[in-house]
């Protein structure tokens, strides 16, 4: 997956179309990402140990990885992300827009 925790990302579909965020969590697995303000949903929570007042709660729901994209820090534009390989043989982020390292 090309879109890791801590990334600035844009929502490119769905109802928050057009909002950026940060990747709080990446489910690679799945292939969905968590944003930050982004698909928020009400969940009720049942009063346990830990939390004993209960009651509905606002959290973020995991939106699919192909309804976002990269904001490129260069140009501040969402950009697609490629793969390059360093003459020391380490592999970076590349942004398709730029050609910067992300």
């Amino acid at each position: 997956m090309k879109i890791k925790t801590g990334d600035t990302v844009q929502v490119l579909s769905g109802k928050d179309k057009g909002k950026r965020g940060t990747v709080l969590r990446a489910i690679p697995a799945e292939g969905k990402v968590v944003v930050e303000g982004v698909a928020v949903v009400k969940k009720a929570l049942r009063p346990t140990a830990t939390n004993q007042q209960g009651g509905i709660i606002e959290k973020e729901a995991a939106i699919d990885v192909s309804n976002v994209a990269l904001i490129d820090p260069s140009t501040d534009a969402p950009t697609r992300v490629g793969f390059k390989v360093k003459e020391d043989g380490t592999k970076v982020r590349v942004s398709k827009k730029s050609g910067a390292e992300l």
